[in-house]
């Protein structure tokens, strides 16, 4: 699946280069407007957190330069929702506070089912993408038609942004972003390998992602996740979260 949601999740065009390196905006970003405002797609991404030794570190994988959208940078896995994703078996649910408030924020245009789509669609790009597999592999030959591998393991997930691209842009998305701390499930991460979305996979840290160039809303999730962390180490769910938008031109941070 394409990655260009988790590039773009709100991408208001600019590059955050964290290196001496000059910043500079990609060809896509400068593609003439559509004739007709796109309407954003629903697309969702993970965070994968690893906070042994202290400092919090997020993985992000590099996307090739063969993309013609956002090549060369530095993102977090994810993509846009599939239709089928809403099928997709899973171990255990997200918390039922989480499911109303995503329900709440479209105001009853989506039910219960789309939204943990949403949340199963990240999991199943974080599996694309690198390989990872959060939650137990299915026993024996039990597997239903259209499931994953494994069974996603939705219960830990933490709810930390939502970010819509800007209009204008040749791809639209509304992407939302989830936290995933390594240590709260069955994962294995010597199955982190490159795929054809991503490649040169590194583990930053939250605080100071230096060393990559990264989308400018990427920077922005990380330090509006930085705070977060700061204030609350264990990332509890209470009800609010940063939503990145622009309005009249100007980029905005909003609380859902």
């Amino acid at each position: 699946m394409r990655n260009d949601a988790a590039a773009a999740g709100g991408a208001f065009k600019a590059v955050s280069r964290t290196t001496s390196e000059p910043t500079k905006p990609t060809d896509a970003a400068e593609a003439p407007a559509p004739a007709k405002a796109l309407r954003p797609r629903l697309a969702a991404s993970i965070l994968l957190l690893d906070r042994r030794g202290g400092d919090v570190r997020v993985l992000v994988g590099r996307r090739s330069r063969q993309h013609v959208f956002m090549p060369d940078v530095h993102v977090f896995p994810g993509g846009r929702r599939d239709p089928a994703d809403h099928r997709i078996a899973y171990a255990r649910d997200l918390p039922e506070a989480l499911l109303e408030r995503l329900v709440g924020i479209y105001r009853g245009r989506l039910s219960v089912s789309a939204v943990r789509a949403l949340a199963l669609a990240a999991m199943r790009e974080l599996h694309e993408e690198t390989n990872l597999a959060v939650g137990p592999a299915w026993p024996g030959s039990i597997r239903p038609e259209g499931s994953l591998p494994f069974q996603p393991d939705l219960e830990r997930l933490r709810y930390v942004a939502r970010a819509v691209t800007p209009t204008g842009l040749v791809r639209r998305f509304d992407t939302h972003f989830f936290a995933l701390f390594t240590d709260e499930v069955d994962l294995d991460l010597g199955a982190l390998q490159d795929s054809r979305e991503l490649e040169d996979f590194r583990w930053i840290s939250v605080g100071d992602p230096s060393g990559v160039a990264i989308p400018d809303i990427t920077a922005r999730i990380l330090a509006a996740l930085h705070a977060r962390l700061d204030a609350d180490p264990l990332l509890r769910f209470d009800g609010t979260v940063p939503y990145f938008h622009v309005r009249n031109g100007r980029p905005i941070r909003d609380l859902l």
